[in-house]
């Protein structure tokens, strides 16, 4: 299974529970297919680079999550018959995610300080 990042824009008259249903709606697509979700973040409402639809401000929405490569087809296909969805972008990540790598890194900071602790134990014994 691979890596990916997918971050999607919804139409920012989508708000409270419609905008909580749908995010659930495409997260359901991905763990229907066996795809595993690592995060799921919701940005907000911000203003688009340039107007789409004659829309300015959107819902930014992004998922990292670990799938097969013909999950993501479906899950594009999805995402491409929502009128709600201005646009959508799909991208493989290569190696693990920042957030895994950060709590790998913590944890290696965490092992040496607890072994130079114990080196430092032994030298005064």
């Amino acid at each position: 299974m691979r890596n990916y990042e997918s971050l999607y824009i919804i139409h920012p008259d989508v708000v409270g529970e419609e905008l909580t249903a749908m995010v659930e709606k495409f997260q359901k697509v991905l763990t229907d297919q066996a795809a595993e979700i690592h995060k799921l973040d919701n940005w907000g409402a911000r203003k688009l680079a340039y107007p789409i639809k004659k829309v300015e401000r959107g819902n930014y929405i992004q998922t990292l999550f670990c799938a097969e490569a013909e999950v993501i087809s479906e899950f594009e296909r999805r995402l491409r018959l929502d009128e709600k969805i201005l646009r959508f972008l799909t991208v493989r990540f290569d190696g693990e995610f920042p957030a895994v790598a950060e709590e790998v890194a913590a944890d290696a900071v965490e092992e040496t300080a607890t072994e130079d602790v114990a080196d430092s134990a032994e030298e005064e014994n």
